[in-house]
């Protein structure tokens, strides 16, 4: 007998409503939800999905361990934040019960390299427990699967250069504070990239106490040396400012942001390695002109030299599918925190499958 793919969706914000339309298309089943805004706690998912009532309400995180235990999914889909360490809770819930679980967490792709700590600890309950919690969404093939196949076609490989940019407009205030959008370029010294400029040592003081904020390359450097078997010798990460030769206006943040200040940052993570080759990748969030665009670039400097590039990627979609489609692989999946380099390539599936009961 068997049964189909139980899911917990984990937050019901943007990225839900496609991850949850996505796990019904492929024939599994949406068993609860959880979310932290009151607005949306007792909805329906079919209303957050803009579809007919699925007969499942949007429980409170206080409620979130009581649900699990009752509806005992399969797997939980954690869609909430970037941080290692604001999903953190999330995760070590779902291994304390045992429970699969995947996010879309951008730090949760190799978390190893920047918050060691938190993820030996969960690491440690999901062994005990028996399930799989991993990180997984658009870098999973983007900055991850398809550079590590390119290399895989390469003779001999000098440097590997990354790019990808997004506009902070997408991502809300926050964000777009964050990479600095709108400070002059003292203030952006002064607010931003000055973090960066520590040394080798304090930089490792400070990931081990788990209060590193990594870029999204950090983690992606991480990921691509483990999976081709590349010894890191060192890893440092700078922000560079983004300016624009014109005006530009931004909603989020209400105002205009004049011509040569900082229209968002870029973050360029550079890693050394024993076998001699570089990791020089970059994340570009700013502020689009008129003439800007989602751009993700990627190239292999060796014999041969190969460059990648993809526009206007379609990253919430391909996030979410990206995930739905990991899920058979995470259930099968040895206990652990497993990076998805330790899970195997990610396929298209027809279906999620059906779990044998």
């Amino acid at each position: 007998m068997s049964e189909k793919v139980k899911v917990v969706q984990y937050g019901t914000g943007k990225m839900s409503v496609y991850t949850m339309r996505y796990v019904y298309e492929k024939g599994g089943e949406i068993v609860g939800a959880i979310d932290v805004n009151p607005d949306v706690i007792g909805k329906d998912i079919g209303e957050i999905m803009g579809t007919e009532n699925k007969g499942v309400k949007v429980v409170a995180l206080e409620e979130a361990e009581k649900m699990m235990q009752e509806t005992k999914p399969d797997i939980a889909i954690v869609t909430t934040m970037s941080l290692f360490s604001d999903v953190e809770d999330a995760l070590m819930l779902c291994a304390k019960l045992g429970i699969n679980a995947i996010t879309t967490c951008e730090e949760a792709f190799y978390p190893a390299n920047s918050n060691p700590v938190a993820t030996k600890k969960i690491d440690e309950m999901a062994k005990q427990t028996g399930c799989t919690i991993t990180g997984s969404g658009y870098q999973d093939i983007y900055w991850g699967q398809l550079v590590s196949s390119i290399a895989g076609s390469t003779q001999t490989i000098k440097k590997i250069k990354g790019s990808s940019s997004y506009n902070v407009e997408d991502y809300g205030i926050a964000l777009a504070k964050a990479h600095g959008a709108g400070l002059t370029l003292e203030e952006f010294d002064k607010q931003v990239a000055s973090v960066d400029r520590i040394s080798d040592e304090e930089r490792q003081e400070i990931i081990n106490k788990g209060e590193y904020l990594p870029s999204y390359m950090w983690n992606v450097n991480g990921w691509l040396c483990e999976k081709l078997g590349l010894t890191v010798k060192s890893q440092t990460q700078k922000t560079v400012p983004q300016t624009y030769s014109e005006d530009i206006y931004s909603e989020t943040l209400g105002m205009t942001v004049k011509a040569g200040d900082a229209t968002g940052m870029s973050a360029v993570v550079t890693t050394e390695t024993e076998e001699g080759i570089t990791l020089e990748t970059q994340c570009i969030g700013k502020v689009y002109s008129k003439d800007d665009f989602d751009k993700n670039e990627w190239t292999i400097e060796g014999e041969p030299t190969t460059t990648l590039v993809i526009n206007r990627p379609a990253t919430v979609e391909l996030t979410c599918a990206s995930v739905v489609n990991r899920i058979p692989d995470v259930i099968a999946a040895k206990p652990g925190y497993l990076p998805t380099e330790q899970i195997g390539e990610l396929n298209f599936k027809c279906r999620i499958g059906d779990v044998s009961k």
